[in-house]
C-alpha cells in the first residue's frame, strides 16, 4: 500500500481535475507483478494499467490502490469491471471515492462478484492526497489553502518604506529582504506544485512584482493559473506577471473601463469581470472560488496581503491553513498577517483542527483545517 501510495503521488501535477491514484498488483505468490499511475493525458486508470502489466499473473492475486475502483462510464469503462474479469481473489484499498457517482458502488460490484475487499489502510494519507480533488468533485468549488510567510509576532512584511528610517535592515516584502529561509522557501514552490492556480491581490503585485510560478523543477500538465484579483484593473503592463504571461494568467476585476481590459488583453494577459460583493468593489470570493471551479480547477494556494488574508479568512471560504514562521521579530508598524479594516468575522472565532508542524532549518510551519474537504 506505501508503495501505491508513492505511485499515486507521482500523479501530482499530472492528473488534476481527477485524483490521484497509484496501483499495485501481487500475484499469487505475493510477489508484485504489475504496478500503475493514473495521469490524465493518459487516460486509462491505474488499476487498470496494473491490471495490464500483469497480465495473467493477476488471476488469483490482490489490488493494492489508494481509492476506489470507479463503477460508472466516464472518459474510460468501469475499473471495478475490469477487476473482476481480470480474476483478482482480493482488492485492499485506503478509502471509498468521494465521487458521488462512485462513492461504496465500486465496493459493492467486486463484493458482488466475489472479490475479498478491505477498505481503510492509510486512510489518513489517501484523504490528504485527494483532498482538492473530493472538494471539487463534491461542491464544484476548489480546496482553497492560505499561504503566508511571516514572523513570530504575525508580521508578513516590514513597514512601508515611507515610515522607516533609510537605515533599516529589510526582513521581507517588496524592499528585496525575506522573512523565511531558503528551505522554507524552496518547500513553497513544492507546495505551489500542488495547486491547479495561485491567487494573490493586486496590491501584493505592485508592492513585490512576483512572478507567482511553480519553480519546483517538477513535471505538471497545465501550467500553475495565476489568478489576480484586481477590482480597478491597475496591474502595471510592466509588471513581471504581465511579461511572462502565456494564457497562465487570470485577472479579475469588477469595476474598470473597457479601455484597461483591452490593454491587458493584447498583452497576452486573460481579464475577466466578477460581481463585486464589497462596497469598495471587491469581488466576491465565493463567486470567484465557482468562476475557477468551471474552469476544472480542483485547488486553489491563496498568497496574498492582509487585506486579502482577511477577506479569505472573514468570507468563510478557506479550508486549510499552511503558515510559515520565521524566528524573528518585525515590532510596530510592520504589516500584519491579516488586516480587517474594521470588520468582523461575521461566522465567529476560527478555530484550526488537524494540526501539524514542519520543521524547515531555522523555520517552522502550521499546516491545520479550518473545514473538512469531504464534509460539509
Amino acid at each position: 500500500m506505501r508503495r501505491a501510495l508513492d505511485l499515486a503521488r507521482a500523479g501530482v501535477g499530472l492528473v488534476s481535475p481527477n485524483p490521484a491514484v497509484g496501483a499495485v498488483v501481487v500475484d499469487s505468490s505475493e510477489q508484485e507483478a504489475g504496478a500503475g499511475t493514473h495521469t490524465y493525458d493518459g487516460v486509462k486508470h491505474a488499476e487498470v494499467l496494473a491490471l495490464e502489466q500483469a497480465g495473467e499473473r493477476a488471476r488469483g492475486g490482490s489490488l493494492f490502490l489508494n481509492l476506489e475502483p470507479c463503477s460508472h462510464q466516464g472518459r474510460t469503462g468501469p475499473c471495478a469491471d475490469a477487476v473482476i474479469a481480470a480474476g483478482i481473489r482480493r482488492v485492499v484499498c485506503s478509502m471509498k471515492d468521494p465521487n458521488p457517482q462512485v462513492s461504496g458502488a465500486g465496493f459493492a460490484r467486486l463484493r458482488t462478484a466475489g472479490i475479498q475487499v478491505d477498505v481503510g489502510l492509510f486512510e489518513a494519507d489517501a484523504k490528504k492526497l485527494n483532498e482538492g480533488f473530493a472538494k471539487y468533485i463534491r461542491t464544484g468549488t476548489p480546496l482553497v489553502t492560505l499561504k503566508a510567510a511571516m514572523t513570530l509576532d504575525g508580521k508578513i512584511a516590514p513597514p512601508p518604506l515611507g515610515s522607516r528610517h533609510p537605515t533599516e535592515v529589510a526582513a521581507g516584502g517588496s524592499t528585496g529582504g525575506w522573512i523565511t529561509g531558503e528551505i522554507a522557501r524552496r518547500h513553497v514552490h513544492q507546495l505551489r506544485h500542488e495547486y491547479d492556480a495561485i491567487m494573490t491581490g493586486v496590491g501584493t503585485v505592485i508592492a513585490d512584482d512576483p512572478l507567482l510560478t511553480d519553480r519546483s523543477g517538477l513535471p505538471r500538465r497545465r501550467p500553475l493559473l495565476r489568478v489576480l484579483l484586481d477590482s480597478w484593473l491597475r496591474l502595471p503592463p510592466a509588471s513581471r506577471l504581465v511579461k511572462t504571461a502565456q494564457d497562465d494568467v487570470l485577472v479579475l476585476y469588477s469595476q474598470a473601463d473597457e479601455n484597461k481590459k483591452q490593454e491587458l488583453e493584447k498583452l497576452g494577459v486573460r481579464v475577466e469581470r466578477i460581481a463585486p460583493a464589497h462596497p469598495d468593489g471587491r469581488p466576491d470570493l465565493a463567486e470567484v472560488l465557482r468562476h475557477l471551479g468551471k474552469r476544472e480547477i480542483t485547488s486553489v494556494l491563496i498568497e496574498g496581503g492582509a487585506t486579502v488574508n482577511w477577506t479569505a479568512l472573514s468570507s468563510g471560504v478557506v479550508d486549510k491553513l499552511f503558515l510559515y514562521y520565521a524566528p524573528k521579530i518585525l515590532g510596530e508598524g510592520a504589516v500584519p498577517f491579516a488586516a480587517s479594516g474594521g470588520s468582523p468575522i461575521s461566522h465567529g472565532m476560527l478555530l484550526a483542527h488537524r494540526l501539524e508542524l514542519h520543521q524547515f532549518g531555522e523555520d517552522f510551519a502550521v499546516e491545520g483545517y479550518l473545514g473538512d474537504p469531504y464534509q460539509g
